[in-house]
């Protein structure tokens, strides 16, 4: 990553994940976040969310990158069915998605738009996710501990009901966390 070392990286972003992520890289960056309206269209199919949210927050970004400028959007939805879970805004909002992903596999995608002044590239990840059947009372004692109302599908593998409702991931581990490294790492490389 000795090719980075004159570029200055900007994460918008103000998911605490993908910081600590990015972090784990060992790179230096800082984090500049500029609110955007995240209205999907209803004609987006749902695998095509995640980088359509990514591109709208790099385009809407609102400053000319500088020469040395490298801006890191991200967006992370959760599939259940073909239905996009976004994030809750409720406790029984969260718990009706996450009832939703009880004994039963959903789909994550993440979608990073990386972008200087003259490029920009979108890269996708996709991992399945399979839940156990999960408990009415497990359900609640998460939602009411972690509060997981900032997480798209209202849950954080990296939490308590990852840890015990969890049974497989098929794909990247950090896709589901909202950052598939492998795939920053692999793009930042040839930066």
């Amino acid at each position: 990553m000795k090719k980075l070392k004159d570029k200055k990286l900007i994460l918008a972003s103000n998911s605490p994940r993908r910081q600590e992520l990015l972090k784990g890289l060992e790179l230096e960056f800082e984090i500049k976040v500029n609110p955007v309206d995240e209205t999907i269209p209803p004609d987006i199919p749902a695998e095509y969310v995640a980088a359509y949210l990514s591109r709208l927050k790099s385009e809407s970004y609102p400053e000319e990158l500088k020469e040395n400028e490298i801006l890191i959007t991200s967006d992370t939805v959760v599939i259940e069915k073909g239905h996009v879970l976004g994030k809750p805004n409720s406790e029984q909002q969260a718990f009706d998605m996450i009832k939703s992903l009880s004994g039963a596999t959903h789909t994550v995608m993440t979608a990073v738009t990386i972008k200087d002044r003259n490029k920009r590239i979108t890269l996708e990840d996709e991992t399945k996710v399979t839940f156990r059947f999960l408990e009415e009372e497990e359900i609640w004692h998460y939602i009411r501990e972690y509060k997981p109302f900032d997480k798209a599908g209202a849950y954080g593998i990296q939490e308590w009901i990852g840890f015990i409702g969890v049974a497989s991931i098929e794909g990247s581990y950090f896709n589901v966390m909202g950052f598939p490294l492998h795939l920053v790492y692999e793009q930042l490389k040839k930066w």
